[in-house]
């Protein structure tokens, strides 16, 4: 176990209870994938699991690994990388394969059992009105500062758009995709606008400056709060409406709606709502813009009430829907259709890889804000993670106009 480990903060840290019986099946399992994948998990006896010469995966604490594996599976996959149990000198090659392989790496006799030993949401972690103001509060109100290490001089949390192979800044990136919802939704003088995910008002600014009116929702006070001063500063607050409001409240019509990377935040229990007001919300002619991540159809409905690590520490009542799932929900509940539609995934793969970079450099900094080292270890799993997935293809993300 790292020595940094701070077991009163971080009591799943705490040496788990031995479960030899779990702790071998785990072991067998980790045998597999790692053949499957090409990964070499070296042991601390000098052994090894997997071919050699692939990307090192490197056991601290087989025990505590294995037991937590075995107990657990992702979760404590990521719970061990958390406590020190296993590293890894480049994260994101040892995560990429098994995102690549993952329908593949448990055998189908166990996949067939998952509903016994994998987890279920937690019902606290419904996205009722009380619960997603919990949820988001649990994430976007750690701290503005804490985004602001690895961020962009925008303040953008989500995907950008690059060019093929450019090497250009992020912040330029950044600005293409927003201009780019905004284009397709028509935003100009005069438009209404209603964004639902404030972030920290980037896409708002933009939108103001072309002489629109924005309305824009957030459920976390620390967004507001920066967002209403980011506004200010670049002269456009009395174009700008920030409300710290549930999308099901809105109120009003509107010429062109956004919504960047929130649906993911939603879950599939309110995905109709959402839906449904987006075409509410909209009036006569106008447009929606929608961004959102994206995963296969059938490894959505696999995973979708299964309770995952990135679900227990990051982001709390998430699941993430496939383009299928949008467009039959679309269909079924609106009269909105899709009308135009932009994947990007490998441009989010280098957005989180600058994310990722800028937030391991910031190691010190990160500390002063009071963010201990089981945290960071957490949070550069989170983003190497996620990263691993659009390298592997398992994840995606696109930028959909929806129309009546």
């Amino acid at each position: 176990m790292s020595p940094d480990v701070d077991l009163t903060r971080w009591p799943a840290m705490a040496a788990p209870r031995p479960a030899p019986l779990r702790a071998a099946i785990a072991r067998t399992l980790l045998g597999r994938v790692a053949r499957r994948t090409g990964l070499t998990v070296a042991l601390p006896d000098g052994s090894r699991l997997g071919p050699a010469g692939g990307p090192v995966l490197a056991v601290r604490e087989p025990d505590a690994f294995f037991t937590r594996l075995g107990r657990s599976g992702n979760i404590g996959f990521g719970e061990a990388y958390m406590a020190g149990d296993w590293d890894a000198p480049d994260l994101v090659a040892v995560l990429e394969p098994i995102a690549r392989n993952v329908a593949s790496l448990v055998p189908p006799q166990l996949q067939r059992l998952r509903r016994f030993y994998d987890p279920r949401m937690p019902t606290a972690e419904d996205n009722n009105r009380r619960g997603a103001r919990r949820n988001i509060a649990r994430h976007y109100d750690l701290s503005n500062d804490l985004f602001a290490s690895f961020l962009d001089e925008t303040m953008t949390y989500s995907a950008a758009l690059f060019t093929d192979g450019s090497d250009e800044p992020l912040a330029v990136a950044q600005r293409r995709k927003i201009d780019r919802l905004l284009d397709i939704t028509s935003v100009g003088r005069g438009t209404r606008v209603l964004e639902i995910g404030t972030g920290w008002g980037e896409l708002a600014i933009r939108a103001a400056r072309r002489g629109a009116h924005v309305t824009t929702l957030t459920l976390s006070s620390e967004q507001a709060a920066l967002a209403g001063q980011r506004a200010a500063d670049a002269g456009v607050a009395g174009n700008i409406d920030i409300r710290l409001q549930d999308y099901r409240d809105a109120d009003g019509t509107y010429d062109a709606i956004v919504s960047v990377e929130m649906i993911e935040a939603v879950g599939e229990k309110w995905w109709p709502t959402y839906f449904r007001t987006l075409d509410q919300r909209l009036a006569p002619g106008g447009a929606v813009g929608l961004q959102a991540i994206l995963m296969p159809h059938d490894r959505m409905l696999a995973s979708k009430s299964s309770w995952s690590w990135i679900n227990k520490y990051i982001f709390p009542g998430g699941i993430i829907m496939s383009e299928r799932a949008i467009e039959e929900t679309v269909a079924r509940h609106t009269s909105l259709r899709v009308a135009d539609r932009l994947h990007f995934g490998a441009s989010y793969a280098e957005t989180l890889r600058r994310w990722r970079e800028t937030f391991v450099n910031t190691a010190a900094h990160v500390d002063a804000l009071g963010f201990d080292a089981t945290f960071r270890r957490m949070w550069s799993m989170y983003l190497a993670y996620s990263e691993a997935g659009f390298r592997a293809g398992y994840l995606d993300v696109g930028q959909y106009l929806l129309r009546r």
